[in-house]
């Protein structure tokens, strides 16, 4: 879900927010689920009023795991170690008139290929409550990104029955944040899987393997597929709609995941895209830094324009844009025809441009930036204020020079701390800090029953550092993930496949018009009629972490799932037209040779 910008490299999902973290025993982690209270932020325990009769009680299996796993790079199981042993606990949620009775089930299933040889022993939580009307419930399979995070930060914020209560984007009572009720989970809705990818939570290789041998684009997948395959059998849902829920680098992994499912004869009812980078090129930021080459400066100009208008609804939250936009929609849509216009105006600045976002590691020369009297030009265009304007075209990243004296944050620019904050010199962004710490102190405070299940030999991994560093980031013949054909094929092989891309206006990680632009790269398959939705929301990368979104996000996703209309949703004939110089979506962006400086 999250990722960490630095002079070498960027770490898409959740790295930043764990790295004071580390490991925690599988006990502690439990803690996390366990508290209560209700969305008005009690945190009183609510596990015996949950517990919704004597017999389900009565009915629970705790489970306590007596395997050691290891979460580095050249370790793996022995396959006499393997087992398939899980929590089974009984609980139940109420939301207004609605109450469900659910099941947790905390344990292990081994993903195997296709000739049935063991490839790791996989770590999951599932959610799951009985049918109301004698038809399959849907399943939903969640996971976040990094590469190299566990699932536990979807699980603990999202749609789960409980979720850690943020006041994002204010820093209320931080770092005191409560662990509740969660009235807009999807329990109602869907089941819920929460799946830990090798070398992360309590994931680990099979024998031959290591748990470096599932470290990559290609890799990742299949080890994924075919733990989503065992889950269906072990669960004889064969007949239950099927759904992918990824965030951040978690959706190149859903277009890559979705094709191979699909391939595979494993036919999906829809994929959820949250916060997207479905092709690496496009944001040559990340080109850059992860293949450490200048060539990754070829799409810079989309790049630049990409990240603009969120980076102007940011600054239209710190009162930097007069007049006052009359909301965020509109605002966008003002943005996004402003910068299509200066498309090539901005070109002449989009190569340092980019390069300052990540400290410019190739000492280019001098960066080109626009003039005053330039900057002073656009000012009426994009109602910005010169300092905001300024603040973007800058040597310096963006996020230190929006408002003088304060940072904000990446993966919600609404979150800012003034640069005198101590919190700033272990970590330099401010809606890292936000969650960072609270979200520790829920897994290491709260009662440890909840899922029911121990592994006292072992710790369980948030977030493992090795993996972004050793990850192979190749894909369909080139350097980088552009998953863009992978999603088209998926659709050509299941025309009905449902696509839900979620966007947080003030998300500076993976900007909502970069996704928009590279969506539009469909528009250009004849026939195709993608059943292909795009919303948007105030906030950041976790959109659901703010009060206002999660709500709005969770009657949407009921839409979604309902196979209805999203109110307000772009579709694929009403999104922006791509960019002249992209690739058509069933053609890879091709990465022009250079040598690493």
């Amino acid at each position: 879900m999250k990722s960490n910008r630095s002079k070498t490299g960027r770490r898409r999902g959740l790295p930043g927010r764990l790295a004071g973290l580390g490991a925690l025993t599988f006990g502690t982690l439990l803690a996390a689920a366990c508290g209560g209270g209700n969305d008005s932020g009690s945190s009183a325990p609510v596990a015996n009023a949950e517990q919704h009769s004597a017999k389900a009680a009565d009915a629970n299996q705790p489970f306590t795991d007596q395997v050691a796993y290891s979460m580095n790079a050249g370790d793996s199981l022995d396959p006499s170690q393997v087992n398939e042993g899980a929590a089974v606990m009984h609980y139940q949620w109420s939301s207004g008139s609605t109450t469900v009775n659910y099941t947790t089930t905390t344990g292990h299933l081994t993903a195997s290929d296709a000739n049935g040889n063991p490839e790791a022993s996989m770590s999951y939580v599932a959610y799951t409550a009985p049918s109301t009307n004698g038809k399959p419930r849907p399943v939903t399979f969640f996971y976040n990104g990094g590469p190299g995070s566990s699932s536990v930060w979807l699980r603990l914020g999202s749609f789960a029955p409980t979720r850690v209560a943020t006041p994002d984007p204010l820093l209320t009572n931080w770092p005191n944040f409560p662990l509740v009720n969660n009235a807009q989970s999807l329990i109602a809705t869907t089941d819920m899987v929460f799946i830990d990818p090798p070398g992360t939570g309590l994931s680990e290789a099979v024998s031959p393997n290591t748990n470096q041998s599932f470290w990559g684009c290609d890799q990742d997948v299949g080890v994924m597929r075919d733990f989503i395959r065992r889950y269906i059998a072990a669960n004889n849902l064969n007949g239950s709609p099927l759904y992918l829920y990824g965030e951040s680098y978690g959706t190149p992994r859903t277009d890559m995941l979705a094709l191979s499912l699909e391939t595979a004869g494993v036919p999906l009812t829809g994929i959820v895209l949250q916060s997207a980078i479905l092709n690496y090129f496009a944001d040559a930021t990340e080109a850059v830094a992860v293949t450490q080459s200048t060539s990754g400066l070829a799409l810079a100009t989309d790049t630049l324009v990409g990240y603009f208008p969120g980076y102007a609804e940011v600054a239209a939250y710190f009162n930097q844009v007069s007049p006052a936009p009359s909301s965020q929609a509109q605002y966008a849509q003002q943005m996004q025809n402003f910068v299509t216009s200066k498309y090539n105006s901005f070109g002449a600045y989009s190569q340092s441009w980019t390069l300052s976002q990540i400290g410019d590691p190739y000492g280019l020369g001098s960066p080109r930036l626009p003039s005053r009297s330039t900057l002073q030009s656009w000012e009426s265009g994009s109602s910005l204020t010169y300092q905001a304007l300024k603040g973007y075209f800058s040597t310096t990243p963006f996020q230190t020079t929006l408002l003088p004296g304060t940072t904000i944050g990446r993966y919600d620019g609404r979150v800012s701390l003034p640069n005198s904050d101590s919190r700033l010199q272990s970590d330099g962004d401010p809606s890292d800090i936000l969650i960072s710490q609270p979200f520790t102190t829920t897994l290491q405070t709260q009662l440890p029953n909840y899922l029911g299940y121990s592994a006292p030999n072992a710790t369980y991994m948030p977030l493992n550092d090795s993996i972004i560093g050793s990850w192979d980031f190749t894909h369909a013949g080139q350097a980088l993930p552009d998953t863009i054909p992978d999603l088209l094929g998926a659709l050509q092989l299941n025309p009905s496949l449902r696509v839900l891309a979620i966007n947080g206006y003030h998300d500076l990680a993976t900007p909502f018009f970069n996704t928009e632009k590279q969506l539009a790269r469909l528009q250009t398959v004849q026939n195709l009629n993608a059943n292909l939705q795009v919303t948007f929301y105030q906030g950041g990368h976790m959109v659901y972490l703010d009060d206002t979104a999660r709500g709005q996000l969770q009657s949407d996703l009921v839409h979604y799932y309902g196979g209805t209309p999203i109110p307000s949703a772009l579709t694929l004939s009403t999104l922006p037209p791509t960019w002249a110089d992209e690739s058509p979506a069933g053609t890879p962006t091709l990465m022009a040779q250079s040598s690493k400086r």
